[in-house]
């Protein structure tokens, strides 16, 4: 599972992200939501260990990732929106080492069905220098997924994959859930999250606007009610972005009346 209480991130003077809690259940997939600079990849590298908190904690599989680095990082997957990998590696000599750092026992079988499954293993024997930006996102997936880890954090998923290799990375995260596992994801495209996601936070420079289900977040705005006939998350996220730009307004001019 994943527990991010009271979390705040400050550069300087200006906060990235302000008082963030949430959690996410195991068998369940979070989207995080919203705009550029809302404060979705903030909190992802905060997750990951890649950003130390100003304040509060995040926590996976019950460890503080910044107290217990080591043990948190052996629980989850990570997924970047741009894959950087050992270029001068082939493809499956990085899984391999994946697979020896998270002690993957009898991988080479399971590195050849993932590279299979992705349409990769024409390409496996080849430097990853070659790799379009779409192969090397395929390669940091099936990295991210080879030790079947109780947690998989995504950050921007489908940046340069082909139609075909979207949809199987959508059935794959649903499919990572279903079975007991824990999924975050960050994404622009509201219809990935709407497909895949049972609960969502929607943020905006680094607030929450609203957070739930589909349905929460149709009663939060006052929109359409479940079912076919049910708002989009669409219509959703832009009618939480409208309101908070009206409050913001309202609070702008009633400032020099305070």
């Amino acid at each position: 599972m994943i527990d991010v209480s009271h979390y705040t991130k400050r550069y300087g003077r200006h906060e990235a992200v302000s008082d963030l809690s949430f959690s996410v259940q195991p068998g369940a997939v979070f989207g995080l939501l919203g705009s550029n600079g809302a404060g979705k990849t903030t909190t992802i590298r905060a997750l990951v260990g890649l950003t130390r908190p100003s304040s509060g904690t995040v926590r996976v599989q019950n460890v503080d990732v910044w107290r217990e680095p080591v043990k948190a990082k052996a629980a989850f997957g990570y997924i970047p929106d741009r894959p950087y990998l050992y270029g001068k590696l082939t493809a499956r000599e990085l899984l391999r080492f994946v697979a020896q750092l998270y002690r993957v026992p009898a991988a080479d079988p399971e590195i050849d069905r993932w590279l299979e499954f992705f349409r990769l293993s024409d390409f496996g024997n080849e430097l990853i220098e070659t790799y379009s930006h779409g192969m090397r996102q395929k390669v940091a997936i099936i990295a991210a997924l080879l030790p079947d880890p109780p947690v998989l954090i995504v950050d921007e998923p489908m940046v340069g994959l082909d139609p075909h290799a979207a949809r199987q990375v959508r059935e794959l995260f649903r499919a990572h859930a279903d079975r007991g596992r824990t999924v975050l994801l960050t994404t622009h495209s509201l219809p990935l999250a709407e497909a895949v996601c049972d609960r969502l936070v929607v943020l905006d420079r680094g607030k929450v606007l609203g957070e739930g289900t589909m349905d929460d977040l149709r009663a939060r705005t006052g929109t359409a009610a479940g079912g076919v006939h049910g708002d989009s998350l669409e219509r959703i996220f832009f009618r939480l972005i409208d309101e908070e730009q009206q409050e913001e307004l309202r609070r702008r001019e009633a400032a020099p009346h305070a």
